[in-house]
């Protein structure tokens, strides 16, 4: 693992490895883990230098909630961090390093889980909506805060959030900006679960082992199957399948 721990400490993140299971943390707990650049800069490198043999990744937020989003001190100038303004020729290419923190959660090579509690608001959403799955405790409150802002969703969440719930329902979510509880999130499959409080760490830990039960190979190959399935027709999928299979067929081949 080449990710510095000074990086991480910038970022306020915590990272654990156990063999092929990472877990993520978001550690400002006494700003509700609201997100600044050197949190997405700390997630970024994080995917970066992933152990090959991590298989699940879960990320989740220290104290009460899973994060607040984005740190209302960059707007107002109150923070020690800046960000690009809109004029700078530098601009698409800072926000495309936002990005990356959350990019690398769809990877193939592993399952994301977002183990969610409390706010996930704005960007903190947008996390939740990278990962691949999401638990969500009862008191989880999500909402797409940033048209009520003045602002764009854009870290990566529009796809996802569309993909999810549909084209009608992501227009109302955002442009209300309203809160979604954790009993409508799982109607409307933006959870996998919901649980009780006490009961979220056991409930993503049953879930990580369900996980790595799964041949490790046939996994990958299955999840980039699947997400290459919704822009196929059931033809181009069903050939897809095959050229799959055939591939990790061949790769068990001896010699």
């Amino acid at each position: 693992m080449t990710t510095s721990q000074t990086e991480l400490a910038a970022g306020a993140l915590k990272l654990e490895i156990d063999g092929q299971v990472a877990t993520v943390t978001l550690g400002r707990p006494e700003r509700r883990n609201a997100m600044t650049p050197a949190i997405w800069h700390g997630l970024a490198a994080i995917g970066a230098d992933l152990p090959g043999e991590v298989r699940v990744v879960v990320v989740r937020g220290a104290g009460p909630s899973f994060c607040a989003g984005i740190d209302l001190n960059l707007l107002t100038g109150a923070s020690d961090e800046t960000v690009a303004s809109a004029d700078d020729p530098a601009f698409d290419e800072q926000v495309a390093g936002y990005q990356a923190g959350y990019l690398w959660l769809a990877k193939p090579q592993i399952v994301s889980i977002a183990a969610v509690q409390g706010h996930a608001i704005g960007a903190g959403f947008q996390l939740a909506l990278a990962c691949d799955l999401r638990i969500l405790a009862e008191d989880a409150k999500l909402c797409m805060k940033e048209p009520a802002l003045g602002l764009v969703p854009d870290l990566t969440g529009t796809k996802p959030l569309v993909d999810i719930v549909g084209l009608p329902r992501a227009i109302e979510l955002c442009l209300t900006a309203r809160t979604v509880t954790a009993a409508e999130a799982l109607l409307l499959r933006l959870a996998e679960l919901v649980v009780p409080g006490d009961e979220l760490d056991a409930a993503v830990a049953d879930l990580v082992a369900a996980l790595l039960a799964t041949d490790a190979a046939a996994a990958r190959a299955t999840k980039a199957l699947l997400q290459q399935a919704q822009g196929h027709t059931r033809e181009e999928q069903a050939a897809a399948e095959r050229r799959a299979q055939a591939q990790l067929l061949r790769s068990r081949l001896p010699g």
